[in-house]
Formats: C-alpha cells, structure tokens, sequence
C-alpha cells in the first residue's frame, strides 16, 4: 500500500518561485567588481532568472546542456543558477583559482556550450578562448556602461537578457535531473566532475536549515564569503532564499576591512568562509579596536579552524563559531561543530576542545569510521579510521564515470579521511589519508600538530608533512611560515608543542619558508610541499 500524497517534485525552481511569493522584497546586497554597492530583491532575482532561462534557450541550451560561469558572489551569478537550472540545464561552476590550463581542461570535459564570467577573468577565459571549442557564446557580468573590450565577440549580460520574455515554463521535469556540476580541485590526478540532482539540492538546502546546522531564517542578513564556485557556497545560495534571509554578496573584495565594512554596515547575522578569511578579519579587527555588535554566528570550514581563531571570536566578539565539515562530493555540509546538549553548560576550555572537532552529522548524512579491513572501529572519540559517508546529497559516481566506482555495495562513500567519532557522534578529522604521516606503522596526526603550530603568536602557517626516514620510514617535517617581521625560532616552536602531543609525535626538524603554497580552494598545497622537499635530510637520520 502507497501513502496518498501528491507527488511534488523536488526541484530548484522552486525555491526561488517560494521566496518569490513569500520574502519578494527581502534583499540581496552585492558589492560590484567594480566597487559599487547594488540592491535586489527577490522578486527582482526571480525575474531576472526567468530572463536568463530565455536568453538560454535563445541561444539553444535545453535539457542537460553544460552552461558554466566563472564568477564572484553577486545577484547576477545567482539569476544565472536559478536560469539555467530552471530549464533542465546543468550549471557549472568553474573555479578561476585553477590553472588556465585546468581550468580549459575542465570546461572541455564538461563539454560547456555558453560561459558567463566576471570581467576579472578576461585575461584567463582570452587566453584558453582557443582550446575551449564547446563554448559558442560569450557572456560577461556587465552592464553597456562597464563592458571591458575583449576578443571573444562577449555580450554583456543586462543587454543580454534585457527585454526577455519571462514566460517560461520552469522545473517541467523529474527530481532526479541534473541541475548542477561542481569539479574537485584534481589534487591527485585529473579533477572529476559532481554531478548534483535537483532533489540533491533541495534536500541538501533543508539539511542546511535545521537549526544546529546553519539555521537561518527570515530574520536573518547572510553574507556567504564563500564563493559560489566553491562547493555550492555551503548551500546557501539556496537556503537563503528558502528561508527569506538577506544577502550580502561580497563580490572580489575578501580583505579584512571589506568584509567588515559590509559586515557593519549591513548588520550581518551569519556569515560564512574559510579560515584564511577569517584570520584577515580577526587581523583588521585587533589592528583598528573594532568590534562585531550585529555578527552572531560565524561557519568556518574548507579546513581546520585555528584555536587562536576561535577563542578569539568566541571570547574577545562573542560570536558563535560553528566549524564544519563537508566535500564537493557531500553537496558540501557533513558535519557541523554545534555544542551537543550535554556540553552546553561546560566550561570555556572544555567546549572549546570540542569546537575544534569537526562536529556531529545533521539529519539527512549518515556517517561510519572504518579499518582497513572494512570493519567498523569503536565510536570512542580515539579509535581512528577511514571515515565513509552516505545520504541523499552524496555523490554516488563521478561525470563520466571518472574515477570508477566509488561507493561499495551499501552505497558508502570513501572520504579519504582520516577521523574518529565519540558516542556523542562527534567526528573529528585527524588526517587526510594521502597526507597521513604513517612512522613505524603508527599514524601521526598532521592536523594536530599544524594547530598547535598555528597557535604561536609568530605563526601565519604551518604545515607537517612525512619525510622519508631510513629507521622509522618516514617522520613529521614541520614546515612554518612566519608573521610578516616576525622571524621565530625553532626552539620556540618546539617549546610551544611540548607537552601538547605525543613525544613520537614530535617533528624530527622544523623548516621555515616565505610562503606556504595553497591550492584552488585555500587549503594546503601538501601535494606541493610534498615534491619540494621530496630529498629533505631529516637530522635524525
């Protein structure tokens, strides 16, 4: 026997034709390439998004063509996700921090037939315009007014899509149809392709909503730092509209005093980037006495967060800070670091130790840790594993099949992390398994050490890495980019370790560098670092 519910599809349009309906007059604010600040609304989204999908379908995009954008944060970046979505075609996002060459390669593979960017990443689309041969129209986010000269016969948008009909028929088809395509940073060979469902989407935007994930509302202003070509920006270029919460797009501007700016001026609520954003912030902030009155809640995620960062946000602006975790391939949420119950009331100490964890999953991702028989460890907060993770915003393959099967026969998919979770189902990230540094058969935490390394006043960066050792195989090398004007010493980073780890935790050597290489999407260039010092000479050995 079958309930007897109507059938209502689980498709992306339909976020944008509810915050249409019900917040048509609530705000998206974006900071313009160009510097100047522009008001939207929702309502203005929903008929802009309807203009692209015609303009798409002009240009002879329908259902499951590959329609790309390489663009910043801002109200015309999303009219052309809902846009093209909205008709049944995928829309890629396509990271710019990548190589040009990466980039082409990924744009090729995707088989992308119209390519909408900002006019910061002229020279970058110029420059492949000859090996990107799918791509056969052209769009820059522009008005005729600030339209950059170029060589590629580019339309600015607004005339692009002014004086479009907007009578076109969204979401007439299935839940399960392709409606996005993310490609992973390709760390470790080509990148591959996430191909995103709208029911993915959907799901994964009411996951984004409870509220010990992010949790906005109506009444919330969300300036997502995280670019949009960076996993989905966390969902919220679709919980904010299904919620009603303004938006503060911050466009190319990412510096400490921009983002405080919009973050004042606009009575932010919930904000939401990496830690390297973050840190700038707390920079700008200590440097010029300034405070956060409006900020209550701060996601950080695409690695671990500092402790500095966080008892500074938490104890110096009283901001909540919730850590998370997620992938590409999670849509991107995984987990995230909301105090459980029973740690509510605990002392600062004991609730920041868990804050640094990487959090428990929300309803909607189920998580396991494994040895590597495949045997499930115990969940007590120290056995470590390879973390699996399943649910309806997983990732199941990759376009094209890339890579090959990727979940085994329960439909778990292999993070390649490293992690341990407690019985409170808080997980925490102990290493990534390619970065894990394996001495004498025994596992060495790289993300432990970094923190605390991180931690020293004198630290901008730290990064541990394994090389090679004839006794024990191999041995932390501990890699430190200072503060700029700062020039520590090895005896003081040393000291500022002792007692925190394990003794055979303990780097063999610790080296300095101007600057540690990070990759597209802000973490650590250990694959990088890796090759650097492939021949480094441990004292030790």
């Amino acid at each position: 026997m079958k309930g007897l519910m109507q059938d209502w599809q689980l498709t992306t349009n339909k976020i944008l034709e509810h915050a249409k309906r019900i917040n048509p007059t609530r705000e998206i604010v974006t900071r313009r390439v160009e510097g100047n600040i522009e008001r939207t609304t929702y309502g203005d989204l929903f008929d802009m998004s309807k203009q692209v999908s015609t303009a798409l379908q002009d240009e002879g995009i329908g259902l499951g063509d590959r329609v790309a954008t390489l663009g910043w944060n801002s109200e015309r970046h999303m009219a052309s996700w809902y846009g093209a979505m909205g008709i049944g075609a995928v829309l890629h996002t396509v990271n710019p921090r990548l190589h040009p060459e990466q980039i082409a390669w990924i744009i090729n593979h995707a088989e992308d037939k119209v390519l909408i960017f900002d006019k910061t990443f002229l020279p970058i689309v110029e420059a492949i315009k000859d090996n990107i041969p799918t791509v056969k129209s052209f769009v820059i986010y522009a008005g005729a007014d600030t339209m950059p000269e170029n060589t590629l016969g580019a339309v600015p948008f607004d005339i692009w899509i002014d004086g479009r009909s907007q009578n076109v028929r969204w979401g007439d088809f299935p839940e399960d149809t392709a409606c996005g395509l993310c490609y992973t940073s390709g760390t470790t060979g080509d990148p591959k392709g996430v191909l995103y469902s709208h029911r993915s989407n959907v799901l994964h935007t009411m996951i984004t909503m409870q509220r010990d994930a992010i949790g906005m509302g109506a009444n919330d202003v969300v300036l997502p730092v995280v670019p949009m070509f960076h996993a989905n920006a966390w969902g919220l270029t679709f919980s904010c509209p299904a919620t009603g919460a303004n938006m503060v797009m911050p466009g190319a501007q990412m510096d400490g005093a921009s983002i405080y700016e919009l973050l004042d001026t606009e009575k932010v609520t919930i904000t939401a980037a990496v830690p390297t954003v973050w840190l700038m912030l707390l920079t700008y902030l200590q440097e010029n006495d300034l405070k956060l009155p409006h900020l209550n809640k701060v996601i950080i995620g695409g690695s671990a967060v500092p402790e500095k960062i966080l008892r500074a946000f938490e104890e110096d602006y009283e901001v909540d800070v919730v850590h998370a975790w997620g992938m590409t391939e999670t849509s991107p949420l995984g987990t995230l670091g909301t105090l459980p119950p029973h740690m509510l009331d605990a002392d600062i100490d004991t609730r920041m130790a868990q804050k640094l964890k990487q959090g428990r999953p929300p309803f909607g991702v189920e998580l396991k840790i494994v040895d590597d028989e495949h045997n499930d460890v115990a969940w007590d907060g120290e056995t470590s594993g390879r973390l699996l993770v399943r649910g309806p915003g997983i990732a199941a393959a990759y376009f094209k099949g890339a890579g090959g099967k990727v979940v085994d026969e329960d439909n778990w998919f292999d993070t390649g992390d490293v992690a341990n979770m407690d019985q409170y189902g808080t997980m925490q990230i102990t290493d990534r398994a390619k970065d894990v540094i394996k001495s004498g058969g025994e596992w060495i935490s790289s993300i432990d050490i970094e923190n605390i390394a991180v931690g020293h006043p004198k630290v901008a960066n730290a990064a541990a890495i394994g090389v090679y050792h004839p006794k024990w195989d191999e041995r932390p090398l501990l890699i430190i980019q200072p503060v700029e004007g700062e020039t520590p010493s090895k005896e003081e980073i040393f000291a500022a370790l002792e007692g925190k780890i394990a003794k055979w935790w303990t780097p063999d050597d610790i080296t300095f560098v101007d600057n540690i290489p990070l990759g597209a999407t802000g973490k650590i260039n250990k694959l990088a670092l890796r090759d650097t010092f492939k021949d480094y000479k441990l004292p030790t050995a």
